[in-house]
């Protein structure tokens, strides 16, 4: 069985091509629901790229009446070549949350620890235009507080699956793609826990990025998301 990459037909061994379609079928059928989506720069085989990022969610619907949530979270992040066309995808960092109900106090959570982790399958390379599949999945969980007497906890569950075009010019490669998002706002009142999903009438977004190069080997990558989000990310990139 083959493939196209880099704009020529690739055999692919069974082994190859299981770590190919599994994650495919996986990503198409799991309920998965955004995360930064990282572009469609992925390092080479056996090779890394590193970097620092920001990512600011300004606005999450969730379902019902539990109002909307805001975040904000910053990490050190890792990718690693499996082969030229998939990418395992790592972080770590810190975050916090924002939770304003319908009814009732807002919930202000402080920055701890945040991670994540992913992966990405360039479909297509051919010259300057690029095709890749991606997962990501990040959860933030924040300091305590307590409303009234009443101790309060939360996590954040952000989940996502991209599908991302890209075209390199002279000086940027812009990208455009969709995702099928969804974000669990899993919260404590004392002991008693619920989870509150994001809405889900509102699982489909819009991707717009740029990759403005710093040099061969560095880069400054801008992500926004819309529709089933309103988020923004930010970026600088090195490859090793």
């Amino acid at each position: 069985m083959s493939i196209i990459l880099s704009g020529k037909p690739l055999i692919l061994s069974l082994k190859k091509f299981l770590s190919l379609i599994i994650p495919c079928v996986w990503l198409c059928v799991s309920n998965v629901y955004g995360a930064p989506c990282y572009g469609t720069r992925l390092p080479e085989g056996k090779k890394f790229i590193g970097g620092f990022q920001s990512y600011t969610i300004f606005k999450r619907e969730l379902k019902n009446n539990y109002g909307k949530l805001k975040s904000l979270q910053h990490f050190f992040q890792l990718s690693y070549g499996v082969y030229n066309w998939l990418s395992i995808d790592l972080k770590g960092g810190a975050g916090n949350i924002k939770q304003y109900p319908n009814l009732g106090d807002e919930a202000d959570y402080s920055n701890s620890f945040a991670g994540g982790y992913g992966f990405r399958i360039r479909a297509y390379n051919h010259e300057n235009l690029k095709i890749v599949l991606g997962f990501q999945h990040i959860s933030v969980h924040p300091q305590s507080v307590h409303l009234g007497n009443v101790k309060n906890k939360a996590i954040l569950d952000d989940w996502q699956g991209s599908l991302l075009a890209s075209y390199k010019l002279s000086v940027v490669t812009p990208y455009l793609g969709v995702k099928w998002s969804r974000v669990d706002y899993i919260h404590w009142i004392g002991e008693e826990r619920k989870r509150k999903m994001s809405d889900t009438t509102k699982s489909v977004g819009l991707i717009c990025g740029f990759d403005f190069p710093l040099n061969a080997k560095a880069w400054v990558n801008l992500e926004g998301q819309f529709f089933d989000s309103e988020a923004l990310a930010v970026s600088v990139n090195f490859e090793f």
